[in-house]
């Protein structure tokens, strides 16, 4: 099962990077604009309707891992999505990315290895009593209230960013979470009762909320500023939920030395990334 849910993650962050990469390129093809005017006119580009439905696998390919293992082990493979979207949208841009940067993935890759190997992340539960949502749900909701109201206030775009990055972290675990409990219900009860769990719908809502608030951070300040928060902080708070909501045990002790030795590479390795991508040149 476990191998299964790794299986699937790394096809959820593959697919989603594809389908990341295809709406981008799509999206530099049309005029300046928004509203439904720009949707309707990426509607007839191929590339962004398969970016869609890459966008769409990998929300499947997430719901099929989370049924399958524990969300400490789901999430954080997810980063993967950063250098697989890099990887993709390089050749697609005609773009060549620069040593520095093939190092970054290397960390990156090497930092996710090191922490999953050291933190064997287990369990197999999907659901949990509303004693342990509704605590979880208060401080997560209002940790993320916070984070925009300290974007809301602050005049560096820097801050704002940081901000933004950690609030749409804490939406997309949250939504994680939701999304797996959703699911075990679907996988165990049927159709009729996933539409009758109230957790199908707070996915939907947490997942939306998530997406809006990513925009903002990448519209108020640099990737440098949003990536970081937004990469760590989803996999350290889906850990975080892991453990208290689902019950999934960790290594800790001596381990929590590789553990972390694992986040600072996969930090360095994204910092390197934000600060290398915007410098990459056109391949002649």
């Amino acid at each position: 099962m476990i191998v299964l849910a790794a299986l699937f993650a790394l096809l959820g962050a593959a697919s989603n990077a594809v389908g990341t990469a295809l709406q981008r390129m799509a999206a530099s093809t049309v005029p300046q604009g928004g509203g439904l005017r720009l949707v309707l006119e990426l509607a007839r580009r191929p590339a962004w309707l398969l970016g869609i439905l890459g966008v769409i696998g990998a929300a499947t390919f997430q719901a099929l891992a989370l049924v399958n293992g524990p969300l400490a082990l789901v999430q954080p493979l997810f980063i993967l999505e950063l250098p697989f979207a890099l990887l993709v949208a390089i050749p697609l841009m005609h773009r060549r990315l620069p040593r520095p940067g093939w190092w970054a993935v290397a960390g990156v890759v090497a930092g996710l290895a090191l922490l999953l190997a050291s933190a064997a992340p287990s369990g197999a539960v999907d659901q949990a009593a509303m004693a342990r949502w509704i605590p979880v749900l208060a401080l997560c909701l209002g940790a993320m209230a916070a984070a925009v109201a300290l974007a809301c206030t602050r005049r560096s775009s820097l801050l704002r960013a940081a901000a933004l990055g950690t609030a749409a972290a804490i939406g997309n675990a949250v939504t994680a979470a939701l999304l797996k409990s959703a699911t075990g219900t679907l996988t165990d009860s049927g159709f009729g009762a996933f539409l009758g769990t109230w957790q199908t719908y707070g996915f939907a809502l947490t997942g939306v909320s998530a997406i809006l608030l990513l925009e903002n951070a990448l519209q108020a300040g640099s990737l440098a500023a949003s990536q970081p928060a937004l990469t760590i902080g989803d996999a350290t708070v889906s850990l975080m939920l892991g453990v208290t909501l689902f019950d999934e045990k960790i290594r800790t002790g001596w381990w929590l030395l590789p553990e972390a030795m694992g986040a600072g590479l996969i930090l360095w390795g994204v910092l390197r990334l934000t600060r290398v991508v915007p410098n990459i040149r056109e391949v002649a």
